[in-house]
Parts: C-alpha cells; structure tokens; sequence
C-alpha cells in the first residue's frame, strides 16, 4: 500500500514538473514572439509641419537628413520593366567588364537564370576581372554547394549575409534585401529583380506570364556611394574592402541630385519608412505606388490617408491572384477597408506576380529599389532605394503604371467585401505577424 502511495506520488509530481516546463516553454516562446515582433522596441511617429514640395531647393536636404540618405548625384541612362530586358541588360554589363564586378542580391534559386549568371561571372573572373559576390544565405539556400564551389574556384568571392549563428540567433531575422550590380566603379544597377526563372514565370507549380517588375541603370557619382555602401556588407562579412581609386572616382558636373536610402535594421527609426512618409506629405498631385507586399505601418497609412484629403489622386498597384505568396497576398487584402473607403484605388496585377516596387510623385519624383512598403522592409531587411525628379525617368514610370493598371483589376469595396470567410480569417491572422512576413 505505502509502496503504491508512493508511486502515485512521483507520478503527480513528475506531471506537475512536466506541466510546469510546457507553460515556462509558453511563456518563453510568447516572449520570444513579441521580441521578434518589436514589442518591447520603441515604435516611432513621424509628425512632420512644413514639408517642402519637391521643386523648392530645401527638399532634398531635408529629405536626405530625415531618412538619413545620402545626397549625391548622378544618370538614370536606361530602365527596363521586361524581365528579360533586365537579365539580358545586366549579361551583356557583366561581359563587358574590364575591372570590377561587385554584386548583391537576396533572391536565387536553381534554373536557367542562375547558370547563364555564373557562366557570365566566372568567364570574367578567370579573365582577371576583380568579382564580388555578396549572397542572402536564407535567399539563396536553394543553391546547391557545387554552385558556389564552381564560382569559388573561377576566382570569385563569395560572401554569405547573416548565416545562422547559435550565438546571435536573432541577427538571422535580419537580411539583405538589396539588388546592386555595380561594373568597374562607373556603371549600377538598381532594381527588385533575383536572380531565378520564376520572374521568367516558372514558379514551381505552375507557369505563368514573366512578372512585372522594374531595374534602372545609374552612371556619375552615384555609383561611387553605391560601391562605398557594397563595401559595408563585403567588410561586414569577412571581405577586405579595396578604396582605390578606381572604384571611387570623382564626381562629373551636370548630373541630376538624388538620394541614396541605404535602409539598415535593426532600427525602431527606419531610413525606409522616413522616405516613403515624406515623399507621400510632399505630394501635391500624385502618389502612384507599386509594391507587391503591401502591408502599410500606421506611419505610412496615416500619410495616404491625409494626403488623399488634401485632393491628392492615390493610385496603388499591387499584386494579385496570380502571386508567390498566397497567405500574404490575403493580408495584403485585409488592409483595403480605409483606403478604399477614402477613395484610394488598388488595382491588383492580373497576368502574373507583380514584384517592382517604385513610387511615382507628382510630375518627376520617383523613388525606386528593393524596399517594399511593408514592416519588413523598413524595419528588418537591409534595403537599397534611389529617389530623385529626372523628366525621362519620371515619363517612363508613369509609363510602366499605365500599362501596370491596365493589366489589373481595380478592386471595389463591393467586391472586397465578398471575399470569402477563409480568406478573410487567413487574411487576419497573417496580419497579425505582419512584422516578420
């Protein structure tokens, strides 16, 4: 009898024990979640009076203090929104390198793309071109090790950003997201373009039309930022940064003044979001946005909503049906309510993924790189936009969205109000973790 006593004793207490360790894990594990998702972070306002317009002189230092750009100047020689436009624009540059290749990006994947890249890489590198190679690691984690391997013996440095490392586990949240080819320290290109055949459509379950999206080439002074901010990442990594002149030449008079936003996380006071705000206070005329994941901060909301009082035309394209992914194109939609309701249109990409991300201001402001307008963007990844009023640039933007929109569905509150319970449950709770999406 004592003996059973006592064994129903250590049971209850091994239960207790066990069921003590589940809801510390719990509780470790909500913590944990509501770290991740900054809730212990101070959370910035932005409130601004006296925004300049973009033609008064003072706009862009002021910009350039606030977001904490950096003030430049330079070309926008050639843009493309033809997925193979852009992978045939940046081949040809890189074969056409005689000194340097510098490169970033957050997003590969195995296929057609990827091959004619390294071919073109290591074609140069043994020709004895300097070739720099900085890798997302969890962008480029489909990739196999004979990939890099191959590249590494051409003589290609290669680099991976914020692997994972037991010591600093949450540094893996923080990623590069930036698209930067820089060719012998005079030519750049800037845009939202990886490096895979799924913009080419060939996304794993299905094929669809190539995606829209958008790259721009740079030449001047800007360039020679660019290389300093490539620079950064390669040292952050392990690299040896070379400042020789080469790679930073001086500046050529007549450029165009533009901004450089190298948005850098962690951060509670984003670069990113700084820049978007104020470009949306400055509008007079116009805001047209494209971006895929369109999950505003109350920031950024707050500045549409008042601009569109104040008689300023909003137009937003975004992804639609057609998508990579699913869930967070149901978040995206569950953040409609407020501006369809002022009167902000959504036109929603038909033929395949919409994927660039650009802004339209009034006449000739356009800001344009890989920052999407969503929490991540600001706030997590490592971003790279260009912002400045170039007439040609601005003509072929507005171009861009003109056909964007007539390729989309303008969606109406009638219809965004039928969108089935799933959607909208799944819609809410992907919402909900909109921080880390």
């Amino acid at each position: 009898m004592g003996l059973k006593l006592q064994l129903n004793s250590d049971l209850i207490s091994r239960i207790i024990w066990l069921s003590g360790c589940f809801i510390l894990f719990l509780v470790v594990l909500v913590l944990f979640i509501l770290y991740l998702r900054i809730a212990w972070h101070k959370k910035v306002k932005y409130r601004m009076t006296d925004v300049p317009s973009f033609e008064e002189p003072h706009f862009l230092p002021a910009m350039m203090s606030v977001s904490n750009s950096l003030l430049t100047s330079g070309y926008a020689v050639r843009f493309w929104f033809d997925i193979d436009a852009i992978y045939t624009a940046r081949l040809e540059a890189i074969k056409r390198a005689q000194k340097t290749i510098h490169f970033e990006t957050f997003y590969m994947t195995p296929g057609q793309r990827a091959d004619d890249f390294a071919t073109a890489l290591m074609e140069r590198s043994l020709a004895g071109v300097e070739v720099l190679f900085i890798a997302d690691s969890l962008g480029v984690s489909s990739i196999s090790q004979d990939y890099w391997q191959k590249l590494k013996a051409a003589g290609v440095g290669v680099r991976f950003f914020h692997e994972f490392n037991w010591q600093a586990p949450l540094n893996y949240n923080i990623r590069t997201h930036r698209k930067l080819l820089l060719i012998d320290g005079e030519v750049a290109f800037v845009g939202g373009t990886g490096v895979s055949d799924h913009w080419d459509g060939i996304m794993p379950k299905d094929i669809i039309p190539p995606w829209l999206d958008l790259e721009v080439c740079l030449t001047g002074e800007v360039v020679v930022i660019l290389e300093g901010i490539f620079m950064q990442h390669w040292l952050y990594e392990g690299g040896v940064a070379s400042l020789r002149a080469e790679l930073f030449k001086p500046a050529v008079t007549g450029e165009f003044n533009m901004l450089v936003t190298p948005g850098s996380s962690p951060s509670a006071s984003s670069s990113v979001c700084a820049l978007f705000y104020t470009t949306f206070l400055a509008a007079k005329k116009r805001i047209w946005i494209a971006s895929p994941y369109f999950l505003l901060d109350s920031n950024s909301r707050r500045a549409l909503l008042e601009a569109k009082k104040r008689g300023v035309e909003i137009r937003i394209l975004t992804m639609g049906t057609k998508n990579d992914k699913t869930l967070v194109y149901y978040a995206v939609r569950q953040g409609y309510a407020d501006l369809l309701t002022a009167g902000i249109e959504i036109y929603e990409y038909q033929p395949s993924m919409m994927h660039a991300k650009v802004l339209l201001i009034d006449d000739t402001f356009v800001s344009t790189g890989s920052a999407n307008l969503d929490p991540r963007s600001m706030f997590h990844n490592d971003e790279l936009n260009i912002s400045l009023a170039e007439p040609k640039l601005a003509n072929f933007v507005e171009t861009f969205f003109v056909y964007g929109f007539s390729k989309s569905r303008q969606i109406k509150m009638s219809e965004w109000k039928r969108r089935n319970i799933l959607q909208k449950l799944l819609g809410q709770l992907v919402l909900s973790f909109r921080w880390q999406l």
